[in-house]
């Protein structure tokens, strides 16, 4: 991986990799999933959409505990977007009261191991009793120092974006700078500014497109999309996608 010019502020070593293995490959650091195809596992099964919802949280359970031994420092997976509030209102109903569970269910298990969890999106603006449950979780998980969990939730990255940009103009204009920003001020407005930069997405259920994730993150970040339903997605599926990673070459825009 020699001779690549790292863009400015990506935390990228000239030679493209900041995290070298003993063996000289690129090793992830930042992994994030969009986690697809709960519902056509279901329906292949004959069985409600709820059900395939509930088993896609239980792969979610089982990979966060897998990541343990692949020496990631983040794992961000999108599970729920802005958009999604336009599924049917009892889907919606159904996979809020996942979430409250999983938080409740998980919670002691996550701290235990010292796993920092954070949210991304317009969190806030979910259910008070989400937003309650969601706030003691972060409290507690604060000052862990293992591997960060965030969790995007009502997130949108055009949004995000819009947002960053906003608030980087309003500091620039409180240091009465005029409005213009750079690159770096808006990257370090974003909801994941404190993670380190995103090197791989994956997407289940054999789907070819980003759906408004991480745009910003993902531009010099490598893609893997699997073939495989989330249900199904086992850290065996993790540590493939990984490995494969580590053999490409990343050269962000050089030669």
């Amino acid at each position: 991986m020699s001779g690549v010019a790292a863009p400015s502020g990506s935390g990228v070593a000239a030679d493209g990799c900041v995290a070298p293995t003993a063996a000289g490959a690129c090793a992830a650091r930042h992994v994030a999933i969009i986690m697809d195809g709960n519902g056509r596992w279901a329906k292949a099964r004959f069985m409600p959409r709820a059900l395939g919802h509930s088993r896609g949280v239980e792969a979610v359970r089982k990979l966060v505990r897998g990541c343990r031994g692949l020496g990631l420092e983040a794992l961000t997976l999108y599970a729920f977007s802005s958009e999604n509030w336009r599924r049917p209102a009892d889907e919606v109903s159904d996979l809020m009261g996942l979430l409250k569970r999983f938080i409740i269910s998980d919670i002691d298990e996550i701290a235990e191991n010292g796993v920092r969890l954070k949210v991304i999106g317009d969190w806030r603006a979910l259910p008070a009793d989400i937003v309650g449950l969601i706030e003691g979780a972060l409290a507690r998980t604060a000052a862990n120092t293992g591997m960060t969990l965030a969790i995007a939730l009502n997130y949108g990255s055009q949004a995000e974006i819009a947002r960053a940009a906003s608030r980087a103009a309003a500091k620039a204009l409180s240091r009465g700078e005029g409005p213009h920003v750079t690159p770096e001020a808006i990257a370090a407005e974003l909801d994941t500014a404190d993670m380190p930069p995103l090197d791989l997405v994956i997407r289940t259920s054999g789907e070819v497109r980003l759906s408004n994730f991480l745009l910003w993150q993902a531009a010099y970040a490598e893609m893997a999309f699997l073939p495989v339903l989330w249900p199904d997605f086992t850290v065996d599926h993790m540590k493939a996608a990984i490995d494969d990673f580590a053999r490409r070459e990343r050269r962000f825009g050089g030669r």
